[in-house]
């Protein structure tokens, strides 16, 4: 039986239960443009009304037993697994998504619910040092209502990878998905939860513009929002999160560094330059933005990648022969089109593609860039591939290095040895020696530096840090005696 169906959305968003909206939108499948549906648009006022239920819901939420919520994610997982087939297919239509990137952003999915149902017989604290006769314990407490406001490039795992562990470490939850994947990234958890025994009330699905997220930041019922999403709206919600002090959770865009170093071998090194550059389309924040390839073996592995991007199939990812599916929009594909001919008029050799068609843009191979293209600094977001020689070590530190941004590098060499001592020396969040830079295996803390982030981490350890605050309490068989 289907889980994701128009008549239980249509026109409606979700606020513990499917509630008509005032406002609606229609939604369409990237690749064709053919409608999926109609979805409720949340207003300013839906997103306050939401927070106020949300908070009265909290509370009865913390107040059940551990098994009662882990039961709950437990119920998920098994929801979930059972609807992968249905779940991919929407990810496909609603995001562009190949199907092998579909299926593992299920998987990652279904690993983070498994998570999230061992958070509740977790750890919640700790016993502090004390005088004698008097406890001193450090408690774990639910922040109340955590605002969400989820992307649409992994829509589906990017927001659970919040929703799921803010609801089991006791909160309520508010999620914002982008309106282009309110299905992926909202609806589809919506329903595993409705249908896995979540209490009414304590998760809301609101898809919606800048102005409901904007809302969501400016309520006082909202304890903390986790943001994923571009550096520049990320500056923006911050700010906003700052005139309301609200703890507040940033991950944001990325430039990341893939170093071949000079040992490495070149079929390796061009297999994992193509994962990491052209894996949906290059629309990750961990993507492969700067391929910085030793000078001596340079034109080897830029030939070999070439020859692999020439045998990519560009097209409507239905078809599971394609490699590299559309950009989320039109749009899109007009902006990394202009960023391509202004990286060219800079001084860049365009190897092979650079050519727009509608939603879909060639895989691109660019060579000749050095640190004044604009290019060398901007996030794509966009299958190209931009080729860098060095010389040494050291250049490629500094040319990994120079930049806002921090997230994530990844290091090719024979030498682990080699690769690690250049590993010591890179500024970023997400570090991996023999693997290109997008990666993630829901335990551990995901994160950036600099322009990529405010230095939280969501994930593994540091969920417990993100979605709860801390509590001190003292126990005596007695009050003190003081001495007025």
């Amino acid at each position: 039986m289907s889980m994701l169906t128009a008549e239980i959305w249509e026109n409606q968003f979700f606020t513990g239960q499917w509630t008509k909206a005032e406002q609606t939108y229609q939604a369409t499948e990237v690749a064709t443009g053919e409608a999926l549906g109609t979805f409720g648009y949340a207003q300013p006022k839906d997103i306050q009304t939401s927070a106020a239920q949300a908070k009265q819901a909290q509370a009865a939420w913390w107040a059940l037993s551990y098994q009662e919520r882990a039961q709950v994610f437990e119920n998920a997982v098994q929801i979930t697994q059972n609807h992968k087939a249905e779940i991919i297919e929407w990810l496909v239509k609603e995001s562009g998504s190949i199907f092998m990137k579909a299926s593992f952003e299920v998987e990652l999915c279904i690993q983070a619910l498994k998570n999230a149902a061992a958070l509740p017989s977790s750890e919640q604290g700790s016993i502090l040092p004390s005088q004698n006769g008097k406890l001193s314990l450090a408690k774990r407490v639910p922040l109340g209502v955590v605002g969400v406001i989820s992307p649409f490039n992994f829509p589906l795992y990017l927001a659970i990878r919040a929703v799921a562990p803010a609801l089991a470490l006791g909160n309520a939850v508010v999620l914002k998905p982008d309106e282009r994947t309110a299905v992926c990234s909202g609806f589809a958890i919506a329903r595993i939860f409705e249908l896995a025994g979540l209490p009414t009330g304590l998760l809301h699905v609101l898809p919606g513009g800048a102005e409901a997220g904007e809302a969501l930041v400016n309520d006082t019922n909202i304890a903390s929002i986790q943001f994923t999403g571009s550096t520049e709206v990320g500056r923006i919600i911050g700010a906003g999160a700052g005139r309301t002090l609200k703890k507040v959770s940033l991950e944001l865009g990325g430039k990341n560094s893939l170093l071949i170093l000079n040992d490495a071998d070149i079929e390796l090194a061009a297999q994992n330059i193509a994962w990491g550059v052209f894996l949906h389309s290059g629309q990750i924040c961990m993507t492969s933005g700067k391929v910085l390839i030793h000078e001596s073996i340079f034109e080897q592995v830029k030939n070999r990648l070439i020859e692999k991007v020439k045998q990519f199939k560009v097209g409507n990812p239905m078809d599971q022969q394609v490699n590299i599916g559309p950009l989320i929009n039109q749009k899109q594909c007009q902006r990394v089109e202009q960023l391509v001919q202004n990286a060219i008029a800079a001084g860049a050799k365009l190897e092979v593609g650079g050519v727009a068609n509608g939603v879909f843009f060639e895989p691109t191979v660019l060579s000749q860039v050095n640190q004044d293209n604009p290019i060398f600094q901007q996030e794509i977001f966009g299958p190209v591939a931009v080729l860098i020689p060095f010389a040494s070590d050291e250049e490629a530190i500094e040319l990994a290095n120079a930049g806002d941004y921090g997230l994530s590098a990844g290091i090719i060499t024979s030498n682990v040895s080699h690769g690690m001592q250049v590993a010591q020396s890179l500024k970023v969040g997400l570090l991996h020696i023999n693997d290109q830079t997008v990666n993630d295996e829901t335990l551990n803390p995901f994160g950036g530096f600099g322009a990529s982030g405010n230095g939280t981490r969501i994930g593994g350890p540091a969920n417990a840090d993100e979605f709860t605050q801390w509590q001190w309490m003292t126990i005596q068989a007695q009050a003190p005696n003081y001495p007025f």
